[in-house]
């Protein structure tokens, strides 16, 4: 996952007033890093309409629709930590963003890496508490 995740691409201790801004702020920071286009964002957006991303353990993994594949130029993901939280709703509370970016299948590989991940109450404990964006990625290149 090494070229898929840099320090630039982990965000520390962001806050934001709802999910929709936390989502397209996760987006910009793929989009600000040549992995997909503006119109990713919006495709982000439209699925958490359909289904939540939010996965349980104070995580959530926005991503794009299918039709978003083709606003995908490289497979990236983006990490961003949320202490205070914010809300997905129904009582969803979120203070892990993963954004995902994957060209052709990739979004299968990475989502079966942060799975792994996540799947460890204890590493989502570290990914918060963590001070700088190396310790993040120490986390997950363990899984390789």
């Amino acid at each position: 996952m090494t070229n898929i995740l840099t320090t630039d691409n982990v965000k520390l201790n962001e806050s934001f007033s709802g999910k929709e801004d936390a989502i397209r702020y996760v987006g910009a920071v793929l989009k600000d890093h040549g992995y997909v286009e503006e119109s990713y964002i919006d495709e982000m957006l439209k699925r958490e309409e359909i289904t939540s991303t939010f996965m349980g353990n104070f995580v959530a993994i926005p991503h794009g629709t299918e039709d978003a594949k083709k606003a995908v130029n490289e497979t990236g993901i983006a990490v961003v930590t949320v202490p205070d939280g914010v809300d997905f709703g129904d009582g969803n509370i979120v203070k892990l963003m993963i954004g995902i970016a994957g060209k052709g299948n990739d979004h299968l590989e990475i989502l079966s890496q942060i799975a792994i991940v996540c799947s460890e109450e204890e590493n989502i404990d570290k990914i918060l508490s963590a001070e700088t964006e190396e310790e993040v990625l120490a986390i997950f290149s363990e899984v390789n």
